[in-house]
């Protein structure tokens, strides 16, 4: 049977049409509940699981999102690639709103966030990060994109900051100035539990807005940024669909043996209630 493949939709994206044999699972995980319920179904043969990251109802602030719970939930279903809509702002002139960037890099600006390991409590690990995105799946995505004639940019830095308020003129000036390219406040912890749980990741950074730098620009607000939603929202799902199809059945890219070197605490040192704790994540090791 194939590995399932995982969808996590953002601001807009509440779901994935065309599953068929649909089904909702609450998954109860050792880190808290998921976002919200997983949809389950098959699309053109393969298992899909969708999971909305603010939950149905966008009730969910970027610091509030139980990533653990989401990456552990997914995991524990078989889920073995990730693909990430999300809504970003631009730092680049030639990326406006409702284009396209594939990130293959982070920078990291939270200092909230305490979930962004699976690891501790007696079991330590180090994974490699250097290159955060799965660059298969990110190519996958970028011919999907370019067929259904997205404005996509494959490559790029993605800022991940707090929230929930937008950045201020000097910060959007400071990030253009080292060159970084969109800004959000969520997908840089996926990418790290993702590495952990050893599931190849990509994202489709939706732009919806030019951050606050760019003269003569409204200074981003809600309002604006939701006018572009519905129209990336429907551009996500059609590249996503596009994709599924160009997936490999089996995970046995570098990703998927992310862990392999990465465990430093020998195993006859494992914490039993630990050990059991990340079953799913350490895979029967």
């Amino acid at each position: 049977m194939s590995a399932a493949i995982g969808i996590i939709g953002g601001s807009g994206v509440s779901g994935f049409d065309g599953l068929e044999n649909v089904e909702k699972c609450q998954v109860k995980t050792p880190f808290g509940d998921p976002s919200d319920d997983l949809v389950g179904g098959t699309y053109e043969g393969r298992q899909i699981w969708f999971l909305s990251r603010h939950g149905q109802n966008h009730t969910i602030l970027p610091t509030e999102v139980n990533h653990r719970a989401n990456f552990w939930a997914l995991r524990s279903l078989g889920v073995r690639w990730v693909i990430c809509a999300t809504a970003v702002g631009s730092l680049k002139e030639e990326y406006p709103p409702r284009s396209v960037v594939l990130p293959d890099q982070y920078f990291d600006r939270t200092s909230q966030r305490a979930n962004h390991t699976f690891f501790g409590e007696g079991i330590v690990a180090h994974v490699g990060f250097a290159e955060p995105i799965s660059s298969g799946l990110r190519a996958i995505l970028a011919e999907a994109g370019r067929a259904e004639g997205a404005g996509i940019h494959n490559g790029g830095t993605y800022v991940c900051m707090d929230g929930p308020a937008f950045s201020t003129k000097s910060e959007s000036h400071y990030y253009r100035h080292f060159g970084f390219d969109i800004i959000g406040m969520t997908n840089l912890p996926e990418a790290k539990l993702a590495r952990e749980a050893e599931i190849a990741l990509a994202t489709l950074g939706m732009v919806t807005d030019y951050d606050c730098w760019r003269e003569g620009e409204e200074s981003v607000e809600a309002s604006s940024v939701v006018e572009h939603l519905a129209a990336n929202a429907k551009m996500s799902a059609q590249i996503i669909k596009r994709a599924i199809s160009k997936i490999p059945a089996e995970p046995d890219w570098p990703e998927h043996q992310s862990l392999d070197a990465a465990i430093f605490t020998p195993k006859s040192a494992w914490p039993p209630e630990t050990a059991q704790k990340l079953a799913p994540i350490l895979d029967g090791r």
